[in-house]
């Protein structure tokens, strides 16, 4: 018997049965959520575009919202912020504040974005702070509450943290809100923001993904609900005007306070959805911002019934860097950038896809060349990087999982990326919910496109930084540190 028994551990321990931390699964998890306001000031640039636009007013406020996860020694943090993006630098800034107040490794706290396009374009307020560039004597700079508001988040969040109890599962959005907005045309050529009317369209040239995963956090002691983690594949772009939104998560925000109280925080992720918007193809009405909130709402609160427990919430945190490689960009391409942007600045008319062009060879020349051919301070706000300046032909973008168990996985990944790497995490995965959040630690990758689509073209290939195949580079690290996990559970 006794030989019998050393057998069945021999085998557990080689098959990865058995974590390498023994005792890690009998420690109580712990979780803590806080939110801050960070909302900026009316007359502060807004982002999503190419032209500057100051906002005149506020219709809901944009927060940081963080959860902290620890158990034993481990420990990992989520923030997600409403902007458009995570710049490298603020992703490092935010990262070193937190972390000096909570001791969470800095490659362990994550910083997303939501993708408001009713938010603020900070890009160059970040930059002159980290330089030292702000003027003396007046208000502190935005960036500084940007920075401040994120990290301190993650510091309420950590002190809050108590034993909870978690349930996981996801729910199906039936009502269309999500639609493809690449089209395979006649030509073979492929479109972005097509109408099914148009006759030389043929059909969607990719899916959607409709489901929403979730993760119900309560209380261990009462079951309370602490919190309510979403997570969706649709872009945020669906306000417009001047006057700074959160968009349609703050309507889910509210659907979930109205189920479980007005204490429980609601924290969205993003899904991948470079190639995912609102607008129909099969009507001229575009669904508005209440309608689309409210309706995930509903199917979040339905939902939430049908949820199971993580019985064994075993915590696991990887995180792997992936060298994207860069696009190169020419003496030509760079001379018409040095041209372009200035005209387009003086309100002159210019054609779309060359702006975007434009803008994004000086962003590559910034980040690839030490010694740029063109001073990128002089062209963009966006895209200008202290961390990343001169980086070289290749970016080291981070891919970071945190698990539970075999029942929850959370994966996390750089840029805008398209639903279809989404879509294979989740097909390859082995947890029984997975979520995969885009636009986390940097977005100087901007879109990721799959390998396939770099041969259709089109607005999202034209603006990625990096090279094809570099979606499928991000798809392969996160099954393998998700594997790595679940083995190790």
């Amino acid at each position: 018997m006794l030989r019998l028994t050393t057998a069945l551990l021999l085998l557990a321990v080689s098959l990865g049965f058995l974590t390498s931390e023994p005792g890690i699964a009998a420690e109580p998890l712990r979780v803590g959520v806080a939110e801050r306001d960070v909302t900026p000031p009316e007359g502060f640039p807004m982002a999503g575009y190419y032209h500057e636009r100051l906002a005149t007013g506020t219709i809901d406020p944009l927060k940081a919202k963080a959860v902290v996860f620890r158990q034993g020694e481990r420990a990992a943090a989520w923030v997600v912020v409403d902007v458009t993006g995570i710049s490298r630098d603020l992703c490092v800034a935010v990262r070193e504040a937190a972390s000096a107040k909570t001791g969470i490794p800095k490659e362990y706290i994550v910083v997303s974005a939501t993708h408001s396009h009713t938010a603020p374009e900070y890009y160059r307020n970040l930059y002159d702070f980290l330089a030292g560039k702000t003027p003396a004597g007046g208000p502190p700079p935005y960036a500084a509450k940007l920075i401040e508001g994120s990290a301190a988040a993650i510091v309420a969040a950590n002190e809050a943290v108590r034993p909870v109890a978690i349930k996981v599962g996801s729910a199906r959005q039936e009502t269309p809100v999500s639609f493809n907005r690449r089209f395979v045309m006649k030509d073979g050529s492929v479109q972005t923001w097509q109408r099914l009317d148009n006759p030389e369209v043929v059909r969607a040239a990719g899916p959607i993904d409709p489901e929403i995963g979730l993760a119900l956090i309560q209380s261990a002691d009462d079951q309370s609900p602490l919190a309510v983690l979403s997570n969706f594949a649709l872009h945020l772009d669906t306000v417009g005007g001047l006057k700074w939104s959160a968009d349609y998560p703050y309507f889910i925000e509210h659907g979930v306070k109205q189920e479980l109280g007005k204490g429980v925080l609601s924290i969205f992720g993003t899904g991948a959805c470079g190639d995912i918007n609102h607008s129909d193809p099969s009507r001229k009405e575009r669904n508005k911002t209440d309608f689309i909130g409210n309706s995930l709402a509903d199917t979040i609160r339905s939902g939430i019934a049908g949820l199971e427990a993580v019985e064994t919430p075993t915590l696991q945190v990887r995180t792997a860097t992936v060298d994207l490689p860069l696009q190169e960009v020419t003496e030509e391409e760079l001379e018409r950038a040095g041209k372009l942007i200035p005209i387009a600045k003086a309100g002159e008319k210019t054609d779309f896809f060359d702006l975007v062009r434009a803008y994004k060879a000086v962003v590559l020349e910034h980040l690839r060349n030490k010694s740029p051919r063109l001073p990128a301070d002089a062209y963009i706000n966006w895209g200008l990087s202290h961390n990343w300046a001169g980086i070289g032909p290749s970016l080291p973008a981070e891919v970071t999982t945190i698990t539970l168990g075999d029942d929850l996985a959370m994966v996390f990944l750089p840029a805008e990326v398209f639903v279809e790497l989404g879509l294979a995490i989740k097909q390859g995965s082995p947890y029984r919910t997975t979520m995969v959040v885009e636009l986390s630690n940097c977005v100087e990758t901007i879109y990721v496109p799959t390998r396939a689509a770099y041969a259709g073209g089109s607005y999202e290939v034209t603006n990625s930084n990096v090279q094809p195949g570099s979606g499928e580079m991000l798809v392969e690290a996160a099954l393998r540190m998700l594997r790595e996990s679940a083995s190790a559970d």
